[in-house]
């Protein structure tokens, strides 16, 4: 089990979640869900994403039973969660949120060279799925090397980045 934490470049950190990080997670889910935020009622909007939240955790949970589960750090504050799969031979991004003050800071894009540099030394590709109404990410995604595999379900694009190694033996 890791319990360390992980330096990386840019004063980020990693270190495995713990159930103190509960609140921390539910508050990252809301704030990457405006969508629910713009609802009439707020009680109602704050019942359903609560429940959003942990239908996604245990959906997590029932499709990634291996997966590490990390907090990311910067300069000691809490600033978003990864979800690592290394189960299936490749570097799977299951999660990556970070809270809006993080967003658009370089901190997703150096979170996710470092995934790139694991799956040089391993031999294996990086996979993620990204929201198909989420431009942004996918944008990011794409300069980073990123290329589709089309369709996954009705709202992700599957994408998938090759180590130049790999790339080039296939």
């Amino acid at each position: 089990m890791l319990t360390g934490t992980f330096d990386l470049p840019g004063g980020l950190t990693l270190r495995p979640a713990r159930t103190s990080d509960t609140a921390f997670l539910r508050e990252l889910y809301a704030a990457t869900r405006s969508d629910l935020g713009l609802l009439p009622e707020a009680e109602f909007a704050a019942s359903l994403i609560d429940l959003q939240f942990n239908a996604q955790t245990e959906g997590y949970g029932r499709d990634f039973p291996d997966a590490m589960h990390f907090i990311i750090g910067l300069h000691q504050d809490r600033i978003g969660r990864l979800i690592l799969d290394f189960s299936i031979g490749r570097v799977h991004v299951v999660d990556l949120s970070l809270i809006p003050a993080a967003r658009g800071q370089g901190h997703g894009a150096s979170l996710l060279r470092a995934m790139q540099r694991t799956a040089e030394r391993v031999a294996a590709p990086v996979m993620l799925a990204v929201d198909r109404g989420n431009a942004g990410a996918r944008e990011l995604y794409v300069r980073l090397g990123f290329r589709s595999e089309g369709a996954r379900g009705d709202f992700h694009e599957a994408l998938v980045w090759w180590p130049p190694a790999v790339e080039a033996r296939a």
